[in-house]
């Protein structure tokens, strides 16, 4: 039988091992000594093995931590040759506790890419085409076929409006529903979009041996905001603010009432941002769990 080493005994006795930290907490650290001002725009981070031997962590445990915060564009630099650097504008990074609210497309991706750190991703996300949530997968799958990560299991969830109901929005000024050109093109775009989602997630089970499952559901109505839920830890959410405007559908200018969702604001709230960013977890949470398991429906990615 092998049996551990313990830590030194002093005068006799066994000294209790600290728990070893894990990487998120590593990177909380070191994000909070650079918004703080510990650490200045332009500086040199510590070594690898200096920041291991500092927080008692493994070196696979700093490189993670360091990762999380390029993704956050909080560093500069990241690497195993040379200790990474603080970006000059750290205060522009996308995310973290403190960082203002960002457009979906420029927060949802380093989110994403940080969630998938987790040996087993969960992420569920109710949104109008699934446009902004198919190009933020794009930094994570990039990072899988580079070796950089690799999952077990990974499961995806998206409610997406049915088509058989009249849409709150995209809509023509004039009126329409069902089968009206705006409709359909909208019809289109989410189909597109939810193919090539799925087929990008799909492809890493023959490429990389990751357990991948991808469910879409219907929803009866118009969601009026979207919400990204990543590995039951994280909520991500944003308003759909409504704009007329002109667009060309079928060669012909039609004024339509729709939203830009990947200019939409987006809002984040952790579970360790405090009680009310808990509750706010958990509640999304369930709500979108009722929302797929009641009222939902099969969805088919079809023409």
């Amino acid at each position: 039988m092998v049996v551990e080493q313990e830590h030194a005994p002093v005068n006799g006795r066994k000294r209790p091992q600290r728990p070893q930290r894990t990487h998120r907490e590593v990177a909380d650290e070191l994000r909070a000594r650079i918004r703080t001002g510990r650490l200045q725009p332009g500086q040199r981070m510590p070594t690898q093995a200096q920041l291991a031997d500092e927080f008692g962590v493994e070196r696979g445990a700093v490189r993670q931590a360091l990762r999380t915060l390029q993704s956050e564009r909080l560093l500069a630099n990241v690497s195993k040759g040379s200790p990474a650097t603080v970006a000059p504008d750290p205060h522009s990074a996308l995310t973290g506790p403190g960082a203002p609210p960002m457009p979906t497309m420029a927060a949802l991706a380093p989110r994403i890419a940080e969630a998938f750190n987790a040996p087993h991703v969960e992420i569920d996300a109710l949104c109008l085409t699934s446009v902004s949530l198919t190009l933020a997968f794009g930094e994570s799958l990039r990072q899988i076929h580079a070796g950089l990560r690799k999952p077990a299991k990974i499961d995806v969830r998206v409610l997406l409006p049915s088509r058989n109901i009249g849409l709150a929005f995209p809509v023509a000024v004039a009126g329409g529903g069902v089968g009206d050109p705006v409709h359909e093109r909208w019809l289109a775009m989410r189909n597109a979009q939810g193919q090539v989602l799925r087929h990008n997630l799909l492809g890493l089970r023959a490429t990389h041996g990751i357990d991948v499952r991808v469910s879409f559901r219907a929803l009866p109505f118009t969601p009026p905001v979207k919400l990204y839920v990543l590995n039951g830890t994280e909520a991500l959410f944003a308003y759909y603010t409504l704009s007329r405007r002109e667009q060309e559908i079928d060669h012909e200018p039609t004024q339509m009432y729709d939203a830009e969702g990947i200019r939409s604001t987006l809002f984040a709230f952790g579970q360790g941002g405090g009680v009310r960013d808990e509750v706010f977890v958990k509640q999304s949470r369930l709500w979108f769990d009722a929302l797929w398991e009641t009222i939902s429906s099969e969805l088919l990615l079809t023409a």
